[in-house]
């Protein structure tokens, strides 16, 4: 193993050498020179440093991934007990989005998403408003903000909150997809409780929701937590597509970065890094959740 760890190494030392490629992570602090279209919570030019612009790509990774898991869960419990549901309508049509979304590609689904708001919606000046101060068109979603509602001022909205369409079409296919499988996931926790816990439930004059919410769901986490984290991780690490649609998260900035260094090396360890951190960290919270909801 030793040799061949070594064999690795000066094999890229050398390689590196011989193309004047200088190794380490000095380029962090050079300016980056381009452009990030979308940002959360971190204020970025094209004069900042590479380091700014990594980790303006880490935040807009966390920002969709923390999302996407929130509207997954809500999404896949729903879905999840509505297989369940004695009316046939209702769990047909939740068997449907299983089945579908379950079995189609995620990058498949993530240009579905990106092409309909691009090209589905309509111009500004024809955008949709399902509600007052909202506008749906091609240039994303325009929701009100604490500085006033957006309004339209040539060919395109300003003010309020601008969702663009690549954020917007990241966020519902890694939502919609992996709300696939928890759904599955949910649907198989309620059946591992007990039918004697339901007829306990309705013998104390429960209702089928207050059953569920104070009897069964309760039991259900143990079985529905351990592999509910593994879908927030595949969530997390698929939000990586994002570069498939042209929304900067960390991948597509690395990339840009490595483009224009030529330090492959030290972006792709810098990616692989902020991944096992981030997935990492996940697995420990879900872990204590886990621990705390065990039965004693």
């Amino acid at each position: 193993m030793v040799a061949i760890a070594w064999f690795f190494v000066h094999n890229t030392v050398t390689n590196l050498e011989a193309r004047r490629i200088a190794s380490g992570f000095g380029f962090l602090s050079r300016e980056a020179g381009f452009e990030i279209g979308e940002k959360f919570f971190l204020t970025y030019s094209a004069a900042d440093s590479y380091l700014r612009a990594l980790a303006v790509g880490v935040l807009n990774t966390l920002g969709v991934a923390l999302v996407g898991i929130v509207l997954a869960t809500f999404l896949g419990t729903a879905i999840g007990l509505f297989r369940l549901s004695p009316n046939f309508l209702l769990r047909s049509l939740s068997t449907a989005y299983v089945e579908f979304f379950r079995n189609v590609p995620l990058l498949v689904q993530l240009f579905f998403w990106y092409a309909l708001i691009t090209e589905g919606l309509p111009h500004p000046r024809e955008a949709l408003s399902p509600l007052p101060g909202v506008f749906l068109s091609n240039r994303g979603i325009l929701l009100p903000s604490l500085e006033g509602a957006p309004r339209l001022e040539g060919f395109n909205f300003v003010g309020g909150t601008a969702i663009t369409p690549e954020f917007a079409a990241l966020l519902a296919g890694l939502s919609v997809y992996t709300a696939a499988f928890i759904a599955e996931i949910v649907r198989a926790g309620v059946l591992s409780v007990e039918r004697g816990q339901w007829e306990a439930a309705q013998a104390v004059g429960l209702e089928r929701g207050e059953a569920l919410r104070h009897v069964i769901i309760p039991q259900a986490l143990r079985v529905v937590v351990p592999p509910l984290a593994s879908q927030y991780l595949n969530l997390t690490k698929n939000s990586s597509l994002a570069v498939a649609i042209g929304y900067p998260d960390l991948v597509s900035i690395a990339n840009t970065t490595m483009n224009q260094t030529g330090q492959a090396i030290e972006g792709i360890a810098i990616i692989m890094g902020v991944y096992l951190t981030i997935s990492l960290s996940i697995s420990a919270f879900m872990n204590w959740y886990n621990a705390r909801i065990s039965l004693r």
